[in-house]
């Protein structure tokens, strides 16, 4: 019997709306994109302009500063257009899709073959670098770090979030030679951490050469970070390297094959979609193809999310996917106000402090919307975000070290072991309304500035 780490802290939100485990194959998207603004850290150098023809592979753009890192067009087609936005800084490249799609070809290898530098030059010309997250600081791995270990989370926990194990299924094969890769660029090991509520699939049991950990509790038991911090938490001058399951598939792909295939199962799923469900698709594709005849309640404005409701961003249905994410939510929005709304009984309502009655009634699941029921006040401490932070630190003196830019107190306080995902949860509760996670962020470029 394999030991199961427990998360007790933490809260399931319970938002209607899951996906049905039903996988669509939808017609290919009007358009993909790639956009460096899922990216921390990168100043991007554009490597083509409107009107250039690309195959799947070929490079859009590359950091500046580290110009071996390159990210390329999840499919072949022609380049139609490059958003700028404020300072002309780029927003996205889009490219509109062949009828026949050409790759261009890095070769078949099998990894174990290797040295650990052709596995990295390798992933670095295809465009699979990126795919690698570096922690601290949630950023774009370095290629010339070697990392203590690398992390993969093969279940997430997050409000109305893929099934995993759904995902992933038929592509063991491919998941093992992307382990058999990440092998070569540590000398530690590779990690798994597998959701213990469920039994183990045939695909996860499996995989060999990893070293598996099984976790139970609510969100966010499935975030990466949490299960790094119960594993082998981050100290000063420790560098790990995380990559999502899906990524990881890709990586095997790109050995078995010889090409970057972009292929990616993503869901559907918020009181918003008629029908939620999944669907194999190419990452960067436009949203509308995969909502297309899915909303509901067109009288009733309704929020599109790439991402999850929590940590995700915010987009028009001509938007694309984001680079991390496999989820699109749709939820309503909350413009209207309620008048001492405090003051009801709150039997229909759900509130995480459990303030209403409808704490009585377990397990009922709510239509949520974006309403913040309230505006930003007085950052008092309360003790709610301890309840859902499973981390061993002390969040509001974090948030409040990152306000008065104190960089030695945000040290002493664990700024290096978390990331936004991590402390959305602490958004979510938060009585002042503060925005935890763009405080945070803005933290983490302060020591990333201080460091460099």
């Amino acid at each position: 019997m394999p030991k199961i780490i427990k998360i007790r802290k933490g809260l399931n939100i319970p938002i209607i709306g899951d996906a049905e485990k039903i996988l669509v194959r939808p017609k290919p998207s009007a358009s993909y994109a790639v956009k460096p603004i899922d990216f921390w850290g990168i100043t991007p150098r554009l490597c083509v302009e409107p009107g250039d023809t690309v195959k799947a592979g070929s490079p859009l753009f590359a950091d500046k500063q580290r110009p071996q890192i390159v990210f390329t067009s999840p499919v072949s087609g022609t380049v139609a257009d490059v958003v700028r936005g404020e300072r002309r800084a780029i927003q996205e490249v889009v490219v509109t899709p062949d009828a026949e799609q050409i790759h261009e070809q890095f070769g078949i290898d099998e990894p174990a073959k290797l040295s650990r530098e052709q596995v990295v030059d390798k992933m670095l010309r295809s465009g699979l670098w990126p795919h690698l997250t570096q922690r601290p600081f949630g950023v774009v791995a370095d290629p010339e770090v070697q990392p203590r270990d690398i992390y993969i989370s093969c279940f997430d926990t997050a409000p109305l979030a893929v099934d995993m194990d759904f995902a992933l299924q038929g592509d063991g094969k491919s998941f093992q030679v992307g382990i058999e890769a990440l092998r070569k660029l540590t000398t530690g090991e590779v990690h798994l951490g597998i959701c213990a509520d469920y039994p183990e699939t045939r695909l996860l049991s499996g995989i060999k050469n990893v070293q598996k950990h099984y976790f139970s509790g609510p969100h966010p038991a499935g975030n990466v970070g949490v299960q790094i911090a119960q594993i082998s938490p981050i100290n000063k001058g420790e560098v790990v390297w995380t990559m999502r399951p899906q990524s990881v598939i890709m990586l095997g792909r790109l050995f078995l094959t010889g090409i970057y295939d972009a292929s990616m199962v993503v869901a559907t799923a918020g009181s918003g979609v008629s029908k939620p469900r999944y669907f194999q698709t190419t990452q960067g594709a436009r949203l509308d193809g995969l909502l297309e005849g899915a909303t509901t309640n067109a009288d009733r404005p309704m929020r599109i999310i790439s991402g999850n409701v929590l940590t995700g961003r915010k987009c028009e249905a001509t938007g694309h996917l984001g680079f991390a994410d496999n989820l699109i939510s749709v939820i309503p929005e909350g413009k209207y106000h309620e008048f001492f709304g405090w003051l009801t009984p709150g039997f229909g309502k759900y509130s995480a402090s459990r303030n209403f009655l409808s704490s009585l009634r377990i397990g009922k699941r709510y239509d949520l919307d974006t309403n913040y029921h309230g505006e930003e006040r007085a950052y008092v401490v309360t003790g709610q975000y301890e309840k859902v932070m499973p981390f061993d630190i002390y969040p509001v003196y974090l948030i409040k070290a990152i306000m008065a830019g104190d960089i030695e107190r945000m040290e002493q306080l664990g700024i290096y072991e978390v990331i936004e995902e991590d402390m959305a949860l602490c958004e979510y509760v938060c009585t002042s309304k503060i925005e935890v996670q763009e405080v945070l962020r803005r933290g983490i470029n302060t020591m990333m500035t201080e460091l460099a």
